[in-house]
């Protein structure tokens, strides 16, 4: 049988994901892709493949395997969750670090804390077929990934490669904290025209709860009511991931990576592309509040957020060469301020 991880347990809402489908909207074709491109392409660097391989998206919490092939390296990254080994040896492996696993090994990842999104990845990638060019699973339409749908308990997710490249395992030295609290920044438009002046100020001003409809499709929001001026329909027109619509009810719905191509509410805002990785990590129950940017300071934020991106890539380094940089660890806003030498 083709080497492959056997799932024991699937977790809540695992998929297959890459950096999403193109070309396919003009039918109805959603991009897809990862919720958090960002620690997609970080999970792939941990163990050496191009950065748009395709990865297991994890959602609140992770999935159980066993490994069905020689050997296998893994990572994880974008949580605090941890990759947990079974067998003689129980072992405990921290995110952003690659560990190389033996024949029959079991492993799992564990609850994903304070986030809601992590990406795991395999050297050589998963051997999926594209699909329009993509091996991202589209729920909603049924292909990419596992046959078009989540993990499930005994599936086979079958690898390119039988075995673990060489090598040494990979690891970063000093890991970014993630953005801190704040307000998500959005361009206004492409209908703000179609808001009262007291429908923007309520949506610039108040904050709003992550409710428990939440999927990839999008999510809906609870707080104060955002009134219209020009009715709350609209001749359905193109929409984009992280555009911010607002049905007659007056509650925002933010749109996400398996959104539908077009739709008819009014969108009164769009949250900027280097944002929406942190709109991955929101769970219900969590707030948010909104920014207005203009499209110059949007691009600015963008080109920033990647270089920061890349630099953390250019920092993971063999694990058992790690050089404690003073330096980079004062820029980098460790999530503990305390390290040991001896770790």
């Amino acid at each position: 049988m083709k080497p492959h991880l056997e799932v024991l347990a699937p977790g809540a809402m695992t998929t297959v994901q890459d950096l999403g489908r193109f070309g396919g909207q003009a039918l109805g074709i959603p991009v897809s892709g990862a919720l958090d491109c960002d620690m997609l392409r970080l999970a792939n660097a941990l163990v050496g493949n191009p950065l748009q391989v395709g990865c297991l998206e994890l959602r609140f919490f992770g999935p159980s395997f066993r490994v069905r092939a020689e050997s296998v390296r893994i990572a994880l990254a974008g949580t605090e969750a941890t990759i947990e080994l079974f067998g003689e040896e129980k072992k405990t492996i921290a995110a952003h670090c690659s560990v190389t696993l033996v024949k029959d090994q079991q492993f799992r990842v564990g609850t994903l804390r304070d986030t809601a999104t992590a990406y795991l990845s395999v050297a050589g990638g998963f051997d999926f077929p594209g699909f329009l060019g993509s091996q991202s699973t589209y729920l909603a339409g049924a292909f990419g990934g596992m046959n078009g749908r989540a993990l499930e308990a005994g599936d086979a997710i079958p690898l390119c490669l039988p075995s673990a490249p060489a090598g040494t395992e990979l690891s970063i030295v000093a890991e970014k904290q993630p953005d801190l609290p704040g307000a998500m920044r959005v361009v206004l438009g492409p209908q703000a025209d179609y808001f009262s002046e007291r429908g923007l100020a309520t949506f610039l001003s108040h904050r709003y709860r992550i409710s428990d409809q939440i999927s990839r499709m999008g999510v809906r929001l609870i707080g104060e009511e955002i009134e219209h001026a020009a009715g709350h329909d609209i001749p359905s027109d193109g929409v984009v991931t992280g555009a911010i619509q607002v049905p007659g009810n007056g509650l925002p719905i933010i749109l996400l990576a398996d959104r539908q191509t077009t739709g008819g509410y009014p969108k009164i805002a769009t949250v900027i592309s280097a944002d929406l990785p942190r709109l991955a990590q929101l769970r219900p129950g969590d707030e948010i509040e909104f920014r207005a940017v203009d499209i110059e300071e949007a691009e600015n934020i963008r080109r920033q957020s990647e270089a920061r991106l890349l630099r953390m890539i250019s920092l993971i380094k063999p694990a058992g060469s790690l050089q404690f940089d003073r330096g980079i660890l004062m820029q980098e806003n460790l999530i503990s301020g305390v390290t040991s030498g001896s770790d």
